[in-house]
C-alpha cells in the first residue's frame, strides 16, 4: 500500500520505518527541513534501539521517504496516518493545534478516497473533529473517512512493540474502512479487535491510566512498607503472583515520567471533569506520582544533613532506559532541589546527557562513567535503572566514593549484598542498610 505518515516522532517514525520494512511504500512528512534531511541521511533525531538500521534499510530499497511536502504525500497514498505531538495545556487538557493543522492541509490536498488514521494520542471525540476540520476546508467533497488506531509502544522497546504488539486497536465507522486497516496489519499476525471510533480512543486512554494507577498503587503500598519495616519486594511480588493482578508495573520507584502517562493521565481527567464526572481515583494517581521525586530528595536532605559543599552522584537522567528522552524524566526534579539546596552534582546517563544538558542546571557536571561521576563523592543517587548500573563493580564503585553511601531510586540492587559490601544504602519501601554504630 501506499502510506503517508505525518510527523516524525517516536511514534511516526517508528510506523512509518515498520510499515515499509513489511513491503509497504512509506513517505514521511515533517515541517522541520533539518530533521527530513538528516532522516534521508540515515541520522536518527531519537534513540531507540534498531530504528537507525532500519530506517537506512529501508531507504536504501526505495521502500522509505522524507519529505516536507505533505500535499504530495498525501496525494500520492490511500492511507494518511497523523503521528503528531499532543502535548498538555496548563489545564491539562490536550493540545490538538497541530492534529488540526495537518487535518485541514490533508482537507486541501485530498484528490480521491483517502482513509485517514488518528494514530496520535488524542481524547475521545477527537475522531469526529477530524473529520468536521476536513470537511469545512475541502475545496470541493473528496469521500474519505477517519480512523482511530492507538499505538501502544514503549520508548525503547518501540520496534518490538510495533512488530509484535499485544493487540491491534481499529476504531473504524463501518466495515470496510476497517478491513483496509486490517489488510495492512494483516502480516503482524496479531489479535485485533475492531470497535466504534471512541471506543477505541478511549480504549488508549483507559490502558495507560490503568497503568499509572498500578504504579502509583506500588509506590503507596511502599510509603506503608517504610513506615511498618516491611519489604515493599516481596509484598508486590507475593500481590503480583495472584494472576487476577500479575506483576508487570507494580514496582515501587521514582513513578511514572516521559511523554505519555502523565499527559494522558492529566488529559482523562480534563475529559472525564469536561463530561462532568469527576475522576477521583485518577487524581490520586496523579497526586502519589507527583510526589515520588521529592520524597527521594528529602531521604537525601535527612541523611546528609545540610547539602552544602556535598557531592552527589546522579546515575541516569531519562526518563526510562534505552531512550534519550528527558520528557518528565525523574531527574529533573531530583537534580534541581540537589543543586538549589547547595549539592555538587556530577551526573552519568550512557545515552541522555546531551538532551539533559538542555534541561537541567547548567551547574551540573558531566561524566564518561558511572565510577568518574562517584569519585570523591559523598553520595551516589540511582535515578534511572540502565541494565550497565545493574552490573556495575559495587566494590570498585566503593572505592572510589568520599562516603559509600547509596540511594536507590529503582530498588536496582539488594539491600542484603550492599550490607556485605559495606554501605550505607537507602531505597524505595524497604529498611535502610544503615554503618555499623
Amino acid at each position: 500500500m501506499n502510506i503517508c505518515v505525518v510527523g516524525t516522532g517516536y511514534v511516526g517514525l517508528v510506523t512509518g520505518a515498520v510499515f515499509a520494512d513489511l513491503g509497504n511504500d512509506v513517505i514521511c512528512v515533517d515541517n522541520v527541513p533539518e530533521k527530513i534531511e538528516a532522516l534521508a541521511h540515515g541520522q536518527m533525531p531519537i534513540y531507540e534501539p534498531g530504528l537507525e538500521e532500519m530506517v537506512v534499510r529501508n531507504v536504501a530499497d526505495g521502500r522509505l521517504a522524507f519529505t516536507t511536502d505533505l500535499e504530495d504525500a498525501v496525494r500520492r497514498s490511500v492511507i494518511v496516518f497523523i503521528t503528531v505531538g499532543t502535548p498538555p495545556k496548563s489545564t491539562g487538557e490536550t493540545d490538538l493545534s497541530a492534529v488540526e493543522a495537518v487535518a485541514r492541509e490533508i482537507a486541501r490536498a485530498m484528490e480521491r478516497h483517502t482513509v485517514i488514521v488518528n494514530k496520535s494520542t488524542v481524547p475521545v471525540g477527537t475522531g469526529d473533529f477530524v473529520r468536521e476540520v476536513i470537511e469545512r476546508h475541502q475545496p470541493r467533497p473528496v469521500p474519505f473517512d477517519v480512523v482511530s488506531n492507538p499505538e501502544f509502544l514503549r520508548e525503547g522497546s518501540a520496534i518490538e512493540d510495533t512488530l509484535r504488539p499485544d493487540r491491534i486497536v481499529i476504531g473504524a465507522p463501518n466495515q470496510q474502512v476497517a478491513m483496509t486497516l486490517l489488510e495492512l496489519y494483516a502480516p503482524l499476525e496479531r489479535p485485533m479487535i475492531i470497535t466504534d471510533v471512541p471506543s477505541a480512543e478511549m480504549i488508549k486512554y483507559a490502558s495507560n491510566a490503568f497503568l499509572a494507577m498500578k504504579i502509583s498503587f506500588g509506590n503507596a503500598i511502599a510509603n506503608i512498607c517504610e513506615l511498618a519495616g516491611a519489604d515493599v519486594t516481596q509484598v508486590t511480588k507475593g500481590v503480583g503472583l495472584d494472576q487476577r493482578i500479575g506483576p508487570a508495573f507494580l514496582q515501587a520507584g521514582l513513578g511514572y515520567g516521559g511523554s505519555c502517562f502523565p499527559k494522558d493521565t492529566d488529559s482523562l481527567v480534563h475529559t472525564a471533569s469536561s463530561l462532568g464526572y469527576d475522576f477521583a481515583l485518577l487524581r490520586a494517581v496523579v497526586d502519589i506520582n507527583r510526589e515520588r521525586a521529592a520524597h527521594v530528595v528529602s531521604m537525601i536532605e535527612k541523611v546528609l544533613g545540610p547539602l552544602d559543599e556535598r557531592v552527589v552522584a546522579v546515575l541516569g537522567l531519562a526518563f526510562k532506559p534505552n531512550t534519550d528522552d528527558m520528557r518528565e524524566a525523574r531527574s529533573i526534579e531530583i537534580v534541581g532541589p540537589l543543586v538549589d539546596a547547595g549539592a555538587t552534582v556530577r551526573a552519568y546517563d550512557p545515552v541522555a546527557m546531551l538532551n539533559a544538558a538542555k534541561v537541567l542546571p547548567p551547574a551540573v557536571e558531566y561524566t564518561n562513567s558511572a565510577y568518574e561521576a562517584a569519585t570523591g563523592a559523598d553520595a551516589v543517587a540511582l535515578v534511572t535503572e540502565w541494565n550497565e548500573f545493574k552490573f556495575l563493580n559495587l566494590e570498585r564503585l566503593r572505592r572510589v566514593m568520599r562516603r559509600p553511601l547509596i540511594f536507590d531510586g529503582r530498588n536496582l540492587w539488594e539491600p542484603e549484598r550492599m550490607r556485605r559490601l559495606g554501605f550505607e544504602y537507602h531505597s524505595i519501601g524497604r529498611k535502610p542498610v544503615l554503618p555499623p554504630s
